[in-house]
């Protein structure tokens, strides 16, 4: 029985392909990459922005180091490669539900306050990708103070 199940994985993940890579179609890559672009809106990506966006992808997509270090090389070369923001959230709005897509933007916000500082090129892309996944201005105003209101970043959010 063991065997058949493992078989059937096997089958559904292509045969060789380990498991924690991450296709160009999983929305696990577009968030990351969404939120690889907030980390670098503002010209560099520091060592806590580094950080925190690494917490919030191991967290958020329930992933080991390895594989969510992987998946922030995979999202940054997404992220270099694309033209716009409407290609991962396009993606996004296939994959989630308005709920998945708020906490979207709750993400955005911890990894922009991870250095307690919002930058207009920060708030901008922000406004735009809420825009992009249907998230009302309301809505994201009270999620960046949610996240802004003292909890280190919003990592208890």
């Amino acid at each position: 029985m063991f065997q058949a199940f493992k078989q059937f994985v096997s089958e559904l993940t292509g045969g060789q392909k380990h498991p924690s890579r991450f296709g160009e179609d999983d929305y696990r890559l577009a968030a990351a990459a969404l939120l690889v672009h907030v980390g670098l809106i503002d010209g560099t990506m520091s060592d806590i922005e580094r950080a925190k966006l690494h917490t919030v992808v191991k967290r958020c997509f329930i992933l080991d180091d390895a594989a969510a270090e992987e998946l922030i090389v995979q999202a940054t070369a997404a992220d270099q490669e694309a033209i716009d923001l409407y290609h991962f959230t396009s993606q996004l709005n296939r994959s989630l539900d308005e709920a998945g897509r708020r906490h979207m933007v709750e993400m955005m916000w911890q990894v922009v306050y991870a250095d307690h500082q919002v930058t207009e090129f920060e708030d901008n892309l922000i406004w735009r990708a809420a825009d992009l996944l249907g998230v009302s201005a309301r809505e994201r105003i009270e999620l960046r103070q949610r996240v802004a209101g003292g909890r280190e970043g919003g990592e208890d959010v």
